[in-house]
């Protein structure tokens, strides 16, 4: 890991629809293993996010995290309670996939300056960065990613690693089995490497400082994230 001398930005993204967002940027202190666009959960560019961008600018990659819900509201934070939850599924379902998609093409654009780049995202963030990989052809890392089981249809374009927890009860172990034998059988047939992880854990395992955070398992999550992420982008 490298030393926490993190520059911290805010930047304006233009997607190719010329909608304009903002953006978390974290820097490492010296050249950067590769871009890394972080995809929210539903509670927006909050606390927590801000910290996986520091994480991984702590282990040297250059992080940003888009503000997708500019699109429709600008500087939202979501506290982790009903009303919270509750906006958030609703802002979601009302941006839906496309233009978070246009959203980490921009961002990739915007900071990578030739970098290699991939994405890593969070519950609808995972789902997300899922569908990056199947239809932008990047890398991905998605956590608890359970909006993806109506997507098994398409097939991963890049290297793709699932985190889920075994005690989630939002995202049964039914589901995750059906993704890793759908999604592994496309990955073999495009010949990309897919791998699909579980952890004593329940939903959010990586939030750090919330209740749900699980320690052991999340960090065996990055771990393997930033390993894979290695081998994916030959840093």
């Amino acid at each position: 890991m490298h030393s926490n001398l993190i520059q911290h930005d805010t930047i304006r993204l233009t997607a190719s629809d010329e909608i304009q967002i903002s953006a978390h940027v974290s820097r490492p202190d010296q050249a950067p293993l590769g871009a890394l666009v972080v995809v929210q959960e539903i509670f927006g560019v909050n606390a927590h996010i801000r910290a996986v961008c520091d994480r991984w600018a702590q282990a040297g990659w250059l992080a940003i995290a888009p503000g997708f819900f500019d699109r429709l509201e600008p500087g939202i934070e979501l506290d982790y309670v009903p009303s919270g939850v509750a906006k958030g599924r609703a802002l979601v379902d009302q941006l839906g996939f496309d233009a978070p998609l246009r959203d980490i093409g921009a961002a990739a654009q915007a900071v990578g300056a030739g970098l290699p780049c991939a994405v890593v995202g969070f519950c609808w963030g995972g789902s997300v960065a899922a569908l990056a990989a199947t239809r932008m052809g990047l890398p991905a890392v998605s956590y608890y990613g359970g909006r993806t089981l109506p997507y098994l249809h398409e097939r991963p374009q890049a290297p793709l690693l699932m985190h889920f927890g075994e005690l989630d009860p939002m995202i049964p172990p039914a589901t995750v089995d059906r993704i890793r034998t759908v999604w592994g059988a496309a990955a073999t047939l495009t010949n990309q490497p897919l791998a699909v992880h579980t952890y004593p854990a329940g939903h959010g395992f990586n939030r750090y400082g919330h209740p749900d955070h699980v320690p052991a398992s999340a960090e065996l999550a990055q771990a393997r994230s930033e390993a894979f992420l290695r081998t994916a982008l030959g840093s």
